[in-house]
């Protein structure tokens, strides 16, 4: 009987490439083992670092962990207008009035961003009965309640960025400029709110009819 020795060569190439493949891919397993691993993908896991609260010889201390370069601030932490920033004065005090021009880009603007991120639980009329407040167990304070309306610019300003009690802050979703548009249209908000019928233009009166 004749054997055809491309087909014996074909499948002994084949198993020894099934063979070599096995072997590789042991030696890079997570499998626990005594003997060194072969990094043949390191894929990550071996990297030239140091890390945390190590030893280092690279350094004359022999510490790994470095401290800041001084004089350095983040940038997360740096706020060239400490008040635009915050919405609070260099003496502590809540800044009075909204540092940008309001016209109607800005208010169209504090309208899109209210609706967005202050009417779910607000409303889009800043009642706050809005969608969140009818499925949870607590009640969003009212932009038209007295007290909200008698805190000054900076202090609104200043709880959408940092937040108070359930609200939380939305200085990462919202940029500067877009939170002190938000004060300006909550300001219109209020104002249509709590405006009086005599205090309509005359030529506008006959609307409210």
């Amino acid at each position: 009987m004749s054997i055809d020795m491309r087909i014996v060569n074909t499948r002994t190439w084949t198993v020894l490439g099934v063979l070599t493949l096995s072997l590789l891919s042991s030696a890079c397993s997570n499998y626990p083992s005594r003997e060194t691993p072969i990094w043949v993908f390191p894929d990550m896991k071996k990297q030239d670092k140091v890390k945390f609260e190590t030893s280092s010889s690279f350094f004359a201390d022999g510490r790994g962990s470095r401290l800041p370069v001084a004089h350095t601030v983040a940038q997360e932490t740096y706020h060239a207008d400490v008040p635009y920033s915050t919405g609070i004065a260099a003496d502590g005090t809540y800044v009075a009035k909204n540092p940008e021009a309001i016209d109607r880009e800005l208010l169209l603007r504090g309208q899109a961003k209210f609706n967005v991120y202050c009417a779910p639980c607000h409303d889009r009329t800043g009642s706050g009965r809005g969608v969140v407040a009818a499925k949870s167990g607590w009640i969003p304070g009212n932009l038209h309640d007295e007290r909200i309306v008698n805190y000054v610019d900076g202090e609104l300003f200043h709880v959408v960025t940092a937040g108070r009690r359930s609200m939380p802050s939305y200085r990462f979703q919202l940029a500067e400029k877009d939170r002190w548009a938000i004060v300006a249209f909550v300001r219109v908000l209020q104002r249509s709110w709590l405006g009086k019928a005599d205090e309509v233009p005359v030529e506008s009166q006959g609307r409210l009819r």
